[in-house]
């Protein structure tokens, strides 16, 4: 969404943050996948460029930062797989975005919080059940249109499970595979304080704030 990172310069700045996480999924990689591809979507070359650009818009406003790798992030690499071709071939991600104040990694445990993607996990709250397999407070996404909160606790201690909504515009050719999905994407972000998480919903519709109308010669 052409507005999200505004939303999320707003957030960092409004509850005074010291550390930015990245759930994950920051390049799409539509037009490398084992699935077809969109004719109306870019190709390999062209959809790098495009996305190095608005990843270098994000790098400027976050220069340091923790991101999880994503499904879509690491398509490169299973492709690489499938055809036999060892991972030391590679790049790494920082390198390909050019973010090396980013510390890329599936998984990044801060102050006793798993903070994870959630490839492979879904359901009607999959944070929570990640949470009760981990057996500590997990913050993810991966799951589009699940947001919220929940606690659980024992004699000894409570932890939480959170799912953070995405980013993602709906209006994207890279989206139209989910047009007949009924549930619709809840566009968000999450911060955790002194151990409580909170969830903030992007007010982006129609007359509020961060309406796409408002950021029109955005790159997408």
């Amino acid at each position: 969404h052409p507005g999200y990172l505004t939303f999320c310069k707003d957030l960092y700045y409004q509850w005074d943050c010291d550390s930015v996480v990245f759930i994950g999924d920051v390049a799409d990689f539509q037009g490398i996948s084992f699935h077809a591809n969109n004719p109306e979507c870019p190709g390999p070359s062209d959809e790098y460029t495009l996305t190095k650009q608005k990843i270098q818009q994000w790098y400027k406003a976050f220069p340091k930062a923790k991101v999880c790798i994503g499904n879509h992030d690491e398509r490169v690499i299973r492709l690489a797989e499938s055809v036999n071709i060892p991972s030391k071939f590679l790049r790494n991600f920082a390198e390909i975005w050019k973010t090396p104040g980013w510390d890329w990694d599936y998984e990044h445990i801060i102050d006793e919080v798993c903070y994870l993607h959630g490839t492979k996990r879904g359901g009607i709250n999959p944070a929570w059940n990640t949470s009760a397999k981990k057996l500590m407070s997990v913050v993810m996404g991966h799951c589009h249109a699940r947001t919220g909160i929940k606690w659980r606790a024992n004699l000894l201690r409570r932890i939480f499970s959170v799912d953070v909504g995405c980013g993602i515009d709906i209006d994207a050719f890279q989206f139209a595979y989910g047009k007949h999905i009924d549930e619709r994407p809840i566009l968000a972000a999450a911060v955790v304080l002194d151990g409580i998480p909170y969830s903030e919903i992007m007010p982006c519709g129609r007359g509020e704030i961060y309406h796409k109308s408002n950021f029109k010669g955005e790159i997408k």
